[in-house]
């Protein structure tokens, strides 16, 4: 588990679990230039061929500037280079609205939960199909 302080004082985590294959990172505090750097030496040590199935957590990040946001581009460049993904969860509404305005939601994969992120896409659009079929066949 990496940590530092944000000059706000408030502590930056990070702690790292696998879960169902992948990798999942949960961050929280502030994502900012001060705390930028412990999520990119994290990102380094987790990232590797045989760990490229990246979960970011976001539920509990409050505010991200463009050097925290850039920690996670690089992340979801060099998971795609390993052959994997980088999979955003649970970002939060200011998240989402930086996401938006720099138009990097339409590079990241975001899901609201972790859960829902370790399924993937897949597997959520099958289960989606499976329901319209059963309903449409009238059982």
């Amino acid at each position: 588990m990496a940590c530092s302080t944000a000059p706000s004082g408030d502590p930056f985590v990070v702690s790292v679990a696998e879960r169902a294959g992948c990798v999942i990172i949960t961050l929280r505090g502030e994502l900012d230039i001060a705390s930028a750097p412990a999520l990119r030496e994290e990102l380094g040590v987790v990232l590797k061929p045989e760990a490229c199935r990246l979960i970011i957590d976001l539920s509990a990040i409050r505010y991200a500037d463009a050097s925290g946001i850039a920690v996670l581009v690089g992340g979801l460049r060099r998971a795609g280079l390993l052959g994997g993904w980088l999979r955003l969860a649970a970002p939060t509404p200011a998240i989402t609205e930086v996401l938006a305005v720099t138009g990097l939601n339409r590079h990241f994969t975001t899901f609201p939960t972790v859960e829902t992120a370790i399924v993937g896409p897949r597997l959520v659009a099958l289960s989606v199909f499976l329901v319209r079929v059963v309903c449409d066949d009238g059982s």
